[in-house]
């Protein structure tokens, strides 16, 4: 079964106190001790985003690793990711994300992962990077739309309560068929995909919430039912 678990925002980068949506992703896997490789390529590979993900990930059931572009661990990424359980893509830069997976042959190797049943997970630029289209500020100034990978149909807008200008840049953008409709995601969500559905959509977050965003003479922002994953 092919999956896909995106992150609006939140996770060990954002809410290093608040591990609800890792350990949903963990859950996910089906194994008492997945392996989870992290892609920072969106944030050029930092340092300090490595070391905080292990600084999460090495105290829980499970085998971190991390594909960095810049020390590429093996020349045959496609055997080193194949093998894990789960791939987790981290913020950044979106843009330049893309250009480098598609320079490595990256997206075709994540493809064939995902196909194989590896859930595919990311937050920021590594949920926008799944979808036709996304909502980014990888050009410099202000939020513009992007073409993305494709695997999931429509666009995807991030931080929709996160960052003042999202929700009304998202708003402008489809009211004016410069991007598709499609679904945005606070802060604190995940949506949970199987196929090409969504199975779930899960916040760390009491009030977080996901909404379909959509144009038919006039802007619809459809909330859709969200599972707090914390105690009520």
């Amino acid at each position: 079964m092919r999956q896909i678990i995106a992150l609006g925002g939140g996770s060990f980068s954002m809410e290093p106190d608040n591990p609800l949506l890792d350990l949903y992703i963990l859950k996910q896997a089906g194994k008492e001790k997945p392996k989870i490789c992290f892609i920072p390529t969106a944030s050029g590979d930092a340092d300090n985003y490595i070391a905080r993900f292990y600084d999460f990930f090495n105290q829980q059931h499970c085998y971190p690793s991390h594909l960095s572009l810049f020390k590429p661990p093996t020349r045959d990424l496609e055997s080193f990711i194949l093998e894990k359980d789960i791939i987790y893509v981290g913020g950044g830069n979106t843009k330049n994300l893309l250009a480098l997976w598609r320079e490595w042959g990256l997206e075709h190797i994540l493809r064939k992962a995902w196909n194989q049943g590896i859930i595919l997970a990311g937050v920021s630029a590594g949920s926008i990077c799944w979808f036709e289209e996304g909502v980014t500020d990888s050009f410099g100034d202000g939020l513009e739309p992007i073409e993305c990978l494709g695997f999931l149909k429509g666009s995807n807008c991030p931080h929709y309560d996160g960052e003042v200008d999202r929700k009304p840049a998202y708003h402008q953008l489809v009211e004016s068929k410069k991007i598709q409709a499609g679904i945005a995601t606070d802060d604190g969500v995940a949506i949970h995909f199987k196929e090409l559905e969504i199975s779930k959509v899960v916040s760390s977050r009491p009030n977080a919430k996901a909404y379909n965003v959509t144009f038919e003479k006039k802007l619809i922002e459809t909330e859709i039912p969200t599972e707090f994953l914390g105690s009520k």
